[in-house]
This record gives structure tokens, sequence and C-alpha cells, in this order.
């Protein structure tokens, strides 16, 4: 393992340490906006569910498009200019003081997101040798959540459900992120894959790539139905925490929910991905749904925080095994040529993240946080609406590597 370790990209360190940073920062901050906008504000928990809404709006928008120009002119430009307005964004989220600014700020934080994402891990995927893309992968998912233990926490002390603060400790370590990178390019910038020389493809025919793909496509569309469970956590959980009454401190509470969300996943992510790294890829994501959607009734009909941390335990494993295999998968299945597209492409599902904070803000405006069954029903059968598409995939993905292998063994048998 130590060894493996060596052989790590600087830049992948890099990233992975970025992550880290950016995730305790932005944990302290973000998920505590919702909460922000009603209590503070006043906004209604539609008005809420719109402005988180829109950050993804404006992610799902773009990040194809992040993914496809960093094919064309390279990762380093991309990832440079979106971290540095990232950062300016957060200084946005500080000074705001009206909800129509909230609503703009957090456009251009889903558009920062959106670019810088599927790139840098585009990044990861081209410096990684094949052997030790899984554990790179899934270094970078366990720095988001070591990250998420404790930004909560420091959120909660800091008075994140009261003021927008944090936001500037999030602008400073994301400018110190940038400057990082332009050292680390600077040096190790000269051995990067350089960008495509050949004449750039239409937008049109890089969207028909993926869209002609008959085992990514059910992957798209069944992760929209999963990233739409998962995206009701930190919007619809949240307001139904802070607008219920038979919970003291709900702001409270959540913090520490979202805390045992991330120490969960370092708990169990080494033993899931053990245990399905040998698995057909789409498994893992098929028992997240399941996972998720029974976690998200379990949410309702508590009510007290036992029944809901273990929600959240059973809703994390469900998260881990949706997002840790999801890098791999897409690797798996993408075209050697277009790997930045399909990892742009796949921010599509993002569109679950759209409608979850709507979905659950109309709901609470129409039953109420005291209705937690009838609230959270609705939620858990959305999301396992994504069941027949993965079952799908499954299944194209299974015919497509059989049909590779008996081709391969013929050609074998030709040669010899």
């Amino acid at each position: 393992m130590k060894q493996t370790l060596h052989h790590i990209h600087p830049l992948a360190w890099t990233i992975i340490v970025g992550t880290m940073f950016g995730r305790l920062v932005t944990s302290m901050s973000i998920p505590f906006l919702s909460i922000y906008l009603t209590k503070v504000l006043g906004a209604t928990p539609t008005q809420t569910g719109l402005t988180i809404a829109v950050s993804s709006l404006a992610g799902v928008s773009v990040s194809f498009y992040g993914g496809y120009i960093s094919d064309i002119i390279g990762r380093k430009k991309v990832m440079l200019v979106s971290i540095f307005s990232w950062a300016a964004v957060f200084v946005g989220f500080a000074l705001a003081g009206h909800l129509w600014v909230f609503l703009i700020v957090n456009t251009l934080n889903g558009l920062c997101r959106a670019v810088f994402e599927p790139t840098s891990r585009a990044l990861l995927s081209d410096i990684t040798p094949g052997e030790h893309k899984l554990l790179v992968f899934n270094l970078r998912y366990a720095a988001v959540n070591l990250g998420v233990v404790f930004g909560p926490i420091i959120g909660l002390q800091l008075g994140s459900a009261q003021s927008t603060f944090p936001f500037l400790i999030a602008a400073i370590v994301y400018i110190a992120y940038g400057f990082v990178l332009v050292l680390q390019f600077a040096v190790h910038g000269k051995n990067l894959p350089a960008p495509s020389t050949s004449q750039a493809p239409r937008l049109r025919e890089a969207l028909a790539v993926t869209g002609r793909d008959r085992v990514f496509l059910p992957i798209l569309l069944g992760t929209i139905f999963c990233v739409l469970g998962y995206g009701h956590f930190s919007s619809t959980l949240a307001q139904y925490l802070a607008l219920n009454t038979h919970f003291a401190n709900g702001g409270e509470a959540f913090s520490y929910m979202l805390s045992l969300n991330a120490i969960t996943v370092l708990v169990v992510q080494y033993p899931v991905v053990r245990t399905f790294r040998n698995f057909p890829p789409v498994i893992p994501l098929i028992l997240g749904n399941v996972c998720v959607s029974v976690s998200l009734v379990l949410f309702g009909l508590a009510s007290g925080l036992p029944l809901l941390m273990f929600g959240v335990v059973l809703f994390t494993i469900g998260e881990v095994m949706l997002f840790t295999m999801m890098d791999m998968l897409i690797d798996r299945v993408a075209k050697p040529e277009w790997k930045g597209t399909y990892f742009g492409t796949i921010g599509f599902n993002g569109i679950g993240s759209v409608i979850a904070p709507i979905f659950g803000g109309l709901l609470l405006d129409q039953l109420g946080a005291e209705h937690g069954l009838p609230l959270f029903i609705p939620l858990a059968l959305s999301t396992a609406l994504g069941l027949p598409f993965l079952l799908t995939a499954h299944r194209r993905l299974s015919a497509r590597e059989r049909s590779f292998d008996i081709r391969h063994m013929e050609r074998n048998e030709k040669v010899v």
C-alpha cells in the first residue's frame, strides 16, 4: 500500500488534499444556507428550495461544457479560471443580504463547481495508471468526507445558520488552493497529456457520442433519481428539522447528522469498496438506491434523534455504494478520447439536485413540517424510480463485456 501511494502523481495529491480543505470550508457554510434563508431572511420553503436549486440547475447546464472544453483546451486553463472564480463567488455569499442576491450568487456557485469538478476528475484519470485509479478516486472521495466530518461542527460554532461570515473563510481557502495548483502546474504541467490537436468536434456530435451509448444513457437516467434522493438530505431534511417543532434545535441536530454522515463514510468506505470491487459495477448503485429510499422513509417516521441517526447511517451506506464506484464506472464505460466529455455529461444527473429542493419545498409548503411520513414517502418513491434504469444498464454492460470477451478470444485464436 505504501509503495502504491508513492506512485500517485503530485498533482493528484494536490487535488485530493485541496478537495479535503475545500469540502471542510464549504460544509461549514453551504449546508446551512437553507436554514439561514428560512430562519434569518424569512423565505418560504418554496423560495428557499428555488434558491438552493439554481446552483444545481446552473451546474447541470454547464457541467458538460466543462469536461468538453477541457478535452479541447486542456485541464490546466479550465481548472485555474474556475477555482479563482469560485473564490470570488464565496466572497459574494459573505456580502449578500437579500434573497435575490443569494439567488444570483448561488447560480454562479453552481457554474464554478460544475466546471471545476469534472475537469479535476478527468485530470485524475489522465495522470493515474489504470491499476491505481480505484485507489485515487476513493482517496478523493475519502478526502471529501474527511472535510465534512469537521466542517458542520465548526460551522455550528461559527453560527453558520445565522451568519454568512464562514463564506469568507471558504474564499480564502479556495484562493490558497488555486495558488498551490498554479505552482504544481508550473512544476509538473509539462508531463500532462496535451489538449486534442485534431479539429474540435461540434458540441452536438459530442452529445451524440454519449447519447448513443446504450450503457451510459440508462446509467445517467438512473443516477438522476439517485441524486434526487441524495439531494433531499441537505435541502428538504434541513428545512424539515428547522421548521418541525418536535425537534428543539433542528439546526444543531442537522449539523451532527452531517458529521455522522461523513464519519460513517470514512468507516464503511473501505469495506464497501473491498466487498464490491469484484462485483459488476452497476450493482452497488442499485443497492445504494434502495438504501437511500428506505432511509428517507425512516426520516419521516423519526420522532427523535435515535431513529434520525440510524436513518443517517443507512443513508450514508447507500451514498457510499452510489458514489464510490461512480468514477470507476464512468472511466470503464467512457471511450478513451472522450473521457472529459463523459465525466462532464454524467453531471447531467444533477437534474436530480435541481428537482430535490423544489419538490421538497413544495411538499413542505403544502403539508407542513409536522407531517413527516406523508412528506418523505413521495421522496422515497421518486428516488426508487431509478431502479429500472440501473437494472437495464447492468444487463447491457454485462452483455457488452461478454461480447468484447468473445471477440477478443476469437482474435487470439486467429493469431494462434
